[in-house]
């Protein structure tokens, strides 16, 4: 049976990024009940209760749990359910895991019924309060303290707070300015101007029709995952059932490469729209796709053109992937013209570079003979591996990624290495393992307790030391899982210095992807999807879990994701800290108390002497302060009055909920890396330069 041990605070990043790159076609439709669903349900049951951490037991408390998180993952503001609505639903809930038991997910399906019917309603009220004029300078609050609020009990209640809503959102888009399309050479000289009412209006409108689109497009494996996961994260935050889908996207953000046209898409009022071309890939090569074309078709070799208007992204992607070598058609009407081409490209091995190790050199403050310390920097996104070529010369991973820039280091006899570790949320436990034994000789790197209670090791694999000289780790609330087993053991060991946010994210378990089909047939599996588990706990060498409370930096660094980032602590149904005996590791000194005592000095006088630092340290504050708020102004001068000029030039993605806001923009495939020299990476290669002249600063005191 195929199960793979993963270590990730959330892999839907990178699914996502997969999913986006040129990702059986079919006609999009609500969701009808599947062959294979109840089958599905059961699976996702029995190994809950056999293998989940907690050993958990399917009964009426889970049930009443589930329908209260199925029916929050869906209508988290309580803006489309009435409390009518709810009680009706809640009549079922205690016998949910029962006939989840038995397969039954005739719940999903009713809740599903009701909300696209709410859902509708709430289209045409939102089509009727834009018609509306309204008053911003009356003085009135729009509560986003959504545990606190309850569903509306009547018709005027509803519509209240649904005008306060549209009238939010509304003024979202009077403090966002237009501007002139990227590229343009007039943009710069052009004072930006506030969007028109019609437009504004038309885009409020346009965001809530294109959510209930998408939510008419769901499959069945797109509820089932949706109820199953509701199901799942009533246990931890990690637990996760996906969909086939999402697995086949899950596996090519791990091994970061798939076969493709190498582009990545958008949809834009029911569009799929080309964002960028990925460089090296065959659209590339071919020169004729381009960003912000539409395609409109798509054809298999020389078969007939299948139309993708109004289809799921997801659909489109599937539909243009394929094996290597094939050959796909598509239809597309260029970018500022109307009528359609077809551009014929053969399908490729497509490597997904923005997400691999990158490296850079850079300069640093002067040695005694007057030259530049040179400080080799590594950028690590996420702990990769290929799981179909693990143990193979060649397979892509983390390790051998971070292996060879090291060894590049060596040759050109860098002064000290950073490894940054700022927006990795994990990936591959053996990958931690791993790559910790680039900087260590050998040795336990964690330790992972499992239900039962019994206590296992870790040790670095790796025979001997790649880079010996001087280590930092940069961190933040961002950093979790693998990233924080690494940072703890690197600095259980003195190994490393550990920068950055007062603490990384504080996730410190284990979960195991369980491919379903697997569990059915071991020859040709049915496809199923699988089941992300929770089924350990990993401690540090020193005994302290890494769950709740994360890895504490020696030397902390303001910063805006200590603000914005949400811990682990701060997770619904999350594990808490706990401790077990420490294990035998070798103290290698490097980083001593000392040591720490005085960078964390020589920072922090830095910082108080910065007027970039000070400026930055107060737009904090204000942060803080906002994001303690739980109500928004809608009158438009209070609103201006909280913003600063940046925030309303950002308005237009901010959201106060998350339902029916437009996709996040596309990540970037640009291969070339650059550690920008802003104030706060100057910060940090400063201490970085201060931990190189350690014994030096020591005995300078």
């Amino acid at each position: 049976m195929t199960q793979r041990i993963l270590h990730t605070k959330s892999f839907f990043i990178l699914a996502a990024i997969a999913g986006l790159l040129l990702i059986q076609a079919r006609t999009p439709a609500e969701p009808v009940i599947g062959k294979q669903d109840a089958l599905v349900a059961k699976l996702v049951c029995y190994d809950l209760q056999k293998g989940h951490l907690k050993q958990p037991q399917l009964g009426e408390e889970a049930s009443q749990q589930l329908c209260h998180r199925f029916l929050k993952d869906i209508d988290p503001a309580k803006i489309y359910f009435t409390k009518d609505d709810v009680e009706e639903l809640e009549k079922d809930a205690a016998q949910l895991t029962d006939k989840l038991l038995k397969g039954d997910l005739s719940f999903a399906y009713k809740v599903y019924e009701r909300f696209a019917a709410r859902l509708g309603e709430r289209v045409k009220l939102v089509e009727e309060l834009l018609k509306a004029p309204q008053d911003f300078t009356v003085k009135e609050y729009l509560d986003t303290d959504y545990d606190k609020t309850d569903f509306t009990s009547s018709h005027d209640e509803l519509r209240d707070r649904w005008r306060k809503r549209i009238k939010y959102d509304l003024l979202l888009q009077r403090l966002g300015q237009k501007t002139l399309p990227e590229g343009d050479a007039k943009q710069k000289a052009v004072t930006p101007k506030p969007l028109p009412e019609a437009e504004a209006k038309q885009k409020v409108l346009t965001r809530y029709r294109d959510f209930q689109k998408r939510w008419k497009q769901l499959d069945n494996y797109d509820l089932m995952e949706l109820y199953l996961t509701s199901l799942t994260t009533c246990l931890d935050p990690h637990s996760s059932y996906m969909s086939p889908t999402t697995l086949a996207d899950f596996d090519i953000a791990m091994r970061l490469n798939l076969d493709g046209i190498g582009a990545l898409l958008r949809v834009e009022n029911g569009t799929t729209m080309v964002a960028e071309i990925v460089p090296g890939g065959a659209a590339a090569k071919d020169g004729k796709l381009k960003p912000n074309d539409k395609i409109i078709a798509v054809a298999q070799g020389d078969d007939k053109f299948v139309d993708v208007l109004d289809w799921k992204i997801t659909e489109v992607v599937k539909l243009i992937r394929g094996a290597r070598g094939t050959r796909v058609q598509l239809k597309v009407i260029p970018a500022g013209k109307a009528e359609p081409v077809i551009y014929a490209l053969t399908r490729q091995k497509i490597e997904l570079k923005a997400q691999e190790a990158r490296q850079e050199i850079v300069d640093q403050g002067k040695k005694a003979d007057g030259k530049p310390y040179r400080i080799g920097i590594i950028d690590l996104p996420s702990f990769y591996v290929d799981p179909t070529a693990r143990g193979k010369d060649g397979g892509k991973s983390a390790t051998a990624d971070v292996r060879k820039i090291l060894q590049d280091f060596n040759a050109k006899g860098v002064d000290g290495v950073v490894l940054d570790l700022r927006h990795n949320g994990g990936g591959a436990l053996s990958e931690a393992l791993s790559l910790t034994g680039l900087f260590i000789d050998h040795g336990p790197v964690v330790q992972v307790k499992n239900s039962h209670g019994r206590v296992q090791q870790g040790n670095d694999p790796e025979k001997g030391t790649v880079y010996s000289g001087p280590v930092m780790v940069l961190v933040s609330r961002l950093s979790a899982s693998a990233s924080e087993i690494l940072a703890g053991a690197l600095q259980d060991y003195g190994r490393a210095l550990i920068v950055g946010d007062t603490t990384t994210h504080g996730k410190g378990t284990v979960q195991q992807l369980i491919d379903l089909g697997d569990q059915v047939q071991e020859e040709n599996p049915p496809k199923l999807g699988a089941l992300k588990l929770t089924i350990q706990q990993f401690y540090r060498v020193n005994g302290d879990s890494t769950q709740d409370r994360g890895v504490s930096s020696d030397v902390a660094v303001p910063s805006l994701t200590e603000v914005l980032a949400t811990g682990e602590k701060d997770l619904e149904h999350s594990l808490k800290f706990d401790h077990v005996p420490s294990v035998e590791h070798e103290e290698m000194g490097l980083v001593t108390p000392d040591v720490k005592d005085t960078l964390k000095a020589r920072s922090a006088q830095r910082v108080k002497n910065s007027k970039e630092f000070a400026k930055f340290v107060k737009e904090l504050d204000q942060l803080k302060a906002r994001k303690a708020r739980k109500k928004v102004p809608l009158n438009e001068k209070e609103m201006k009055d909280q913003f600063t000029d940046e925030d309303a030039k950002k308005t237009d993605s901010l959201n106060i909920d998350g339902d029916p806001d437009d996709p996040a923009p596309p990540p970037k495939s640009d291969t070339t890396y650059k550690f920008k020299r802003t104030f706060l990476n100057n910060e940090f290669l400063q201490i970085m330069e201060d931990f190189i002249q350690g014994k030096k600063l020591l005995s300078a005191r």
